[in-house]
């Protein structure tokens, strides 16, 4: 997963939505852990569009 952290604003709607429990969002950054398999529910869900997957 890529993160535009310029339009990220830590709301956290990504972490809730994990079924795996692959995102997890400090103070001021979001990360995601191995067991991330880019299902994509967490762009799905972004309401500013900070997220998309890696290239």
């Amino acid at each position: 997963m890529e993160i535009e952290r310029s339009m990220c604003m830590w709301c956290g709607a990504c972490v809730g939505t994990c079924n795996r429990n692959a995102v997890t969002l400090y103070e001021t950054r979001i990360e995601f852990e191995d067991n991330c398999n880019d299902c994509g529910v967490c762009i799905k869900v972004c309401p500013v569009g900070a997220l998309s997957l890696s290239e």
